[in-house]
């Protein structure tokens, strides 16, 4: 409950009490703007897509968990046949009922609370809001209901999907329990172990696409949130809201134990005085504990007890998105060739995979342009296109093993046919070491040095030492 409030502390702004909550024609509220015309079927789409892949997903983990749990199956009955009933038929059974039930879409599960997920809480009341306040809307009725129903079935997908991680959960830890009495199947157990753990972070980075807006939900979002009575109705029938049914006299959350948004402020007024510099030191404060917050929940994520904690050690790429794999980034690199070339610049784009933290391989184009022969004769000129292929692996701390082939095209491109002539690429063989450091919170750099094995094959030849600048995000 104290987390719900620190969440309501820190990002719902004191809204102030209506009767209502709707837009009235002589409001200034009336002269908002019309919501972008995507909005509707944005959230749609959104919606509906993150539900199919939390039933994929689940659908998924659900027939692998059964396999594994037959395996088991076999093996204990080869053991103790009436244990193996005992422990295995009852799971096997439920497993399979609702991986049935799943793929139905009939699935029937005990009411339980709704997960709160901040982003889908705003989508949802925008929604409702919408339906009460219809002159906002450039399309019909249709596409809101639409999208009503659209993130209605991702709510149920989503709270489905808690119920059934719950009881896996709870089955792994009967299971491990009771096979404890057997010999030589505690190794057996870490398949089932790894599955489960990796379909909670699956379950939660489909969550967090959640959260991911477009342009027109920005927009809709922003114009929404100038809207006093749209505050109103948030502070009324937010599912967050929800969550805090008493209030004082100022219609804020009242809770035993926990000080009110406005004692807070109160305090640090009292504390730091009303200056901007005081108001500054304030945010700068909050900033770090959350860049502090943020790093502990990355090393813990979303363990719900400590018998969450994996006995493994875990790859938190395993079960990202293909998308969320990518790390895109780009480099220079200057170069001082000899008589034939004059000085040049290559630029290059490239887009890395990562397997796991320490390791990830990519594809690359670059572009190479001349820049003149001295200050006095500055020119740019085309000199070369070129394609990638990189490899990077974690050394130790912030050094990384760099390598790759790179073939470039070094000369006058006339017509796209020319590209097919192979004896008109150069290639490269790269072999060297990368330092990454951190720019800012979105940004990273590195330099590299890098070793071209066959430069002096080359004609002209190269100079086989190679120092790029480059970033990722």
């Amino acid at each position: 409950m104290k987390q719900f409030y620190f969440i309501w502390l820190c990002i719902v702004p004191a809204f102030a009490v209506s009767a209502q909550g709707k837009l009235s024609p002589g409001a200034n509220d009336s002269l908002l703007s019309p919501l972008p015309r995507k909005y509707l079927s944005s959230i749609e789409q959104k919606s509906a897509k993150v539900s199919a892949c939390i039933n994929g997903s689940t659908e998924k983990t659900l027939s692998v968990l059964l396999k594994q749990q037959e395996q088991l199956y076999r093996k204990v009955q080869r053991i103790n046949p009436a244990q193996a009933e005992r422990i295995f038929r009852s799971n096997l059974d439920s497993l399979t009922a609702l991986k049935q039930a799943l793929k139905m879409r009939k699935l029937q599960l005990p009411a339980g609370l709704k997960p709160f997920i901040p982003s889908l809480d705003t989508i949802s009341s925008s929604l409702k809001f919408l339906e009460e306040n219809k002159a906002l809307l450039t399309q019909g009725g249709k596409q809101l209901q639409a999208a009503i129903g659209s993130v209605h079935s991702l709510q149920q997908s989503i709270q489905d999907a808690t119920q059934i991680e719950r009881y896996i959960s709870e089955q792994k830890e009967v299971l491990k329990a009771q096979l404890s009495q057997f010999a030589g199947l505690s190794d057996d157990l870490k398949p089932l172990n790894k599955e489960v753990y990796y379909y909670t972070q699956q379950f939660n980075e489909y969550k967090s696409l959640i959260g991911d807006k477009k342009k027109a939900e920005r927009k809709a979002l922003e114009i929404l949130s100038k809207s006093k009575p749209y505050q109103q109705f948030l502070q009324r029938h937010s599912q967050l809201a929800s969550l805090f049914s008493m209030r004082d006299s100022n219609g804020e959350a009242q809770i035993d134990g926990l000080q009110t948004r406005s004692a807070v402020e109160e305090t640090i007024r009292r504390q730091m005085g009303n200056s901007p510099q005081a108001k500054q030191a304030v945010s700068q404060l909050m900033d770090q504990a959350k860049q502090q917050f943020d790093q502990y929940k990355n090393k813990l994520p979303d363990l719900n007890s400590s018998a969450d904690m994996p006995d493994f050690k875990p790859n938190p790429m395993k079960r990202k998105t293909f998308l969320r794999r990518l790390e895109l980034g780009g480099n220079l690199q200057f170069r001082k060739t000899s008589q034939h070339f004059p000085s040049n610049t290559e630029v290059a784009l490239q887009a890395a995979y990562k397997f796991n933290p320490k390791s990830s391989a990519g594809l690359g184009l670059a572009y190479t342009f001349g820049m003149g022969t001295g200050w006095e004769h500055i020119r740019f000129s085309h000199q070369s296109v070129g394609i990638r292929s990189f490899i990077d692996m974690k050394l130790k701390g912030s050094f990384f093993i760099n390598g790759g082939a790179e073939a470039n095209y070094i000369s006058t491109i006339r017509n796209a046919e020319e590209l097919k002539s192979w004896n008109r690429w150069k290639p490269s063989i790269l072999l060297g070491l990368s330092k990454k450091y951190k720019i800012n919170a979105k940004l990273k750099g590195n330099v590299q040095l890098l070793y071209d094995f066959m430069a002096k094959q080359q004609q002209p030849v190269q100079n086989p030492i190679i120092i790029r600048f480059g970033y990722t995000k």
